[in-house]
């Protein structure tokens, strides 16, 4: 039986279907998104006991609208850098951030994340996380305290709010990033096999009895 292989058409992104939605129904999306925020904590230093703390009892960023600790980056909608980057760690943030669907986004939290902080001069640490995947919200401070990453939160669902679908996948990607700008090799396939059959090993003489 020929079986021929058909070509599917490319999915299409948000940005085209949003434009043709009225205009109560966005914002009615946005109120969603804005409410029903999954963080996906990228903990890599002490800004995250500061993140652990704002989602405690004292702080208690869920009346927020915001969940904490999903189970993983393709259930998340927010992604909350709290640490120092490494160029040893900025491969994985970054294939991460990939996984996470569309809309999805970031806030950077703590000088370290915003630019390398006490250790911009070193010469393992990326000089700020927006060096390889888009931010909307920028926290300061070293580390910031909980009000502060509150604060940030707000500001981030008040760009919710006010945002259009259209405008922010009209370049193909997130926050004004290529779709080319945010997909790169991270694992280098393996080569394909070779369609030749390998030579048969040479086998060992015998021994004869003399």
């Amino acid at each position: 039986m020929d079986v021929t292989p058909v070509d599917l058409p490319e999915p299409r992104r948000l940005g085209p279907l949003a434009r043709l939605a009225p205009e109560p129904m966005k914002v009615v999306l946005n109120w969603g998104r804005r409410y029903s925020l999954w963080v996906f904590n990228f903990g890599l230093a002490c800004c995250a006991i500061e993140f652990i703390a704002a989602s405690m009892a004292r702080h208690d960023f869920i009346r927020l609208g915001v969940i904490p600790f999903a189970p993983g980056p393709r259930q998340a909608d927010l992604m909350i850098v709290s640490g120092t980057v490494t160029d040893k760690m900025a491969p994985a943030v970054k294939r991460l951030y990939e996984q996470m669907p569309e809309p999805k986004y970031v806030i950077s939290f703590g000088a370290c994340s915003n630019c390398g902080g006490p250790y911009w001069d070193s010469y393992s640490v990326t000089k700020g996380v927006d060096q390889i995947i888009p931010v909307d919200v920028y926290v300061p401070g070293c580390p910031p305290r909980p009000e502060a990453l509150l604060q940030g939160i707000l500001k981030l669902q008040e760009k919710i709010a006010r945002e259009s679908l259209g405008e922010r996948y009209a370049s193909g990607g997130g926050a004004g990033a290529s779709a080319a700008a945010l997909r790169s090799g991270l694992v280098t396939p393996p080569p394909a096999p070779s369609s030749t059959p390998a030579a048969a090993p040479a086998s060992a003489p015998e021994e004869t009895d003399r």
